[in-house]
């Protein structure tokens, strides 16, 4: 199972995610979110199979997501604007995001992770 796993360095919950799968022995490709963010289509896609809401896509505690106003902003916007201001800026995305191309996790929960990536 080939899983992409979207990550950020410097965050911790990257890091607690990271150290799983390496415990686990869950083979991953790693990629760098805020310099290669997933396009428009791959987060429509993404989120689609996710089965969550948009809005459990944005890093809520980030500070650009404070800076941007999005706390009331995202309730008057469309889907497409929500997926085109994720897509624009890696820092907005919550991390990490998981995907084996069918199943997909946003941020770290261990009990998820248990669920959906343990082989």
């Amino acid at each position: 199972m080939a899983i992409t796993f979207y990550t950020y360095p410097k965050c911790g919950t990257c890091r607690k995610a990271k150290k799983w799968l390496d415990e686990h022995e869950v083979s991953y490709n790693e990629i760098h979110l805020i310099d290669s963010p997933p396009s428009k289509d791959e987060l429509a896609e993404l989120h689609n199979k996710s089965g969550l809401e948009l809005k459990k896509f944005f890093n809520t505690s980030g500070v650009k997501y404070r800076e941007l106003g999005l706390k009331d902003k995202l309730a008057d916007m469309t889907d497409d604007e929500k997926l085109e201001l994720l897509a624009s800026d890696g820092k907005l995305i919550k991390r990490p995001l998981t995907t084996d191309g069918k199943k997909v996790t946003v941020g770290f929960k261990e009990p998820e992770f248990e669920e959906k990536w343990q082989v």
